[in-house]
């Protein structure tokens, strides 16, 4: 006798064969039982409005309405069900996307029968399931330094910037803005920290690279 509760599943695929044997499986399965399906991402809103599944099965790349977009308005609209990713894709473009939107795992379709089942029970209680080759990428974004934009400059420091880039001395800056020397390399420090950099050359070139300089000329 099985104690497991049983789990509601919602499946979304552009291919019916595919959603075919996907319901085959979990049907045949105990523990589980198929609520609905969806071709595309706008279609998944609708059917998970309607079921009401524990567990979303996603793909990604659908004509129609995409998996990301749906992740993330099912997000926004605080659905009930944990989102499963199950594509072909383990790109960082696919992966990254799908598990910021709020996705709570992602595998892959080459994924093992009873991987798939595991993967599915874990979701619906809540716990990330990463296929090894996508949290190897995630891991390695992590840990890749964040050049973009991470907290922006202040007016006054894109100010600041704008003269450094023309090669205005801190004393002239300082002069210039009606400030001290000391609140210029403040200022200089701050945005160093911002951009990643260690000094003026390289805030400038890292300035213009992200286009904080060169519309407004400083």
């Amino acid at each position: 006798m099985s104690d497991e509760p049983l789990i509601t599943l919602l499946i979304v695929d552009d291919h019916p064969v595919v959603r075919d044997g996907l319901r085959g499986m979990f049907e045949s399965a105990p523990g589980f039982r198929v609520v609905g399906e969806a071709a595309n991402g706008v279609e998944a809103l609708s059917a998970a409005a309607t079921g009401d599944p524990d567990v979303i099965l996603m793909d990604l790349r659908m004509p129609g309405g995409g998996g990301v977009d749906a992740i993330r308005e099912l997000t926004r609209r605080r659905a009930r069900a944990k989102i499963l990713v199950l594509t072909t894709y383990d790109t960082d473009s696919d992966t990254l996307p799908a598990i910021e939107a709020g996705a709570t795992g992602y595998l892959l379709k080459d994924a093992p029968r009873d991987e798939l089942f595991t993967a599915v029970r874990a979701a619906a209680e809540g716990r990330t399931v990463l296929s090894p080759a996508v949290a190897t990428r995630l891991v390695s974004a992590v840990r890749a330094p964040r050049t973009p934009a991470a907290e922006p400059l202040s007016a006054r420091e894109r100010e600041v910037l704008a003269l450094v880039a023309r090669g205005t001395s801190n004393r002239e800056i300082a002069r210039e803005l009606f400030i001290s020397e000391a609140t210029v390399k403040t200022h200089l420090t701050h945005l160093y920290a911002k951009l990643g950099v260690n000094d003026r050359a390289a805030a400038v070139a890292a300035a213009y690279e992200r286009g904080i300089l060169g519309r407004t000329g400083g």
